[in-house]
């Protein structure tokens, strides 16, 4: 999530977030349709997420 909130009703709300789990199988379904290590942002492609170099770092 992209933290900028501007009330504390919005900070809040995106705190509340950061207690969500996700399963293996919605984390299984993500990589599907986005592929771990699809560069969406052309400017970024430069850099490679140590999760990429070191596959036990995707999930912890």
């Amino acid at each position: 999530m992209i933290i900028g909130p501007r009330t504390m009703e919005q900070l809040e709300d995106l705190l509340a977030g950061s207690e969500v789990e996700l399963s293996e199988d919605v984390l299984d379904r993500i990589d599907e349709i986005v592929p771990p290590g699809t560069d969406l942002n052309r400017a970024d492609s430069y850099y490679v997420p140590p999760a990429l170099e070191d596959k036990s770092l995707r999930r912890r």
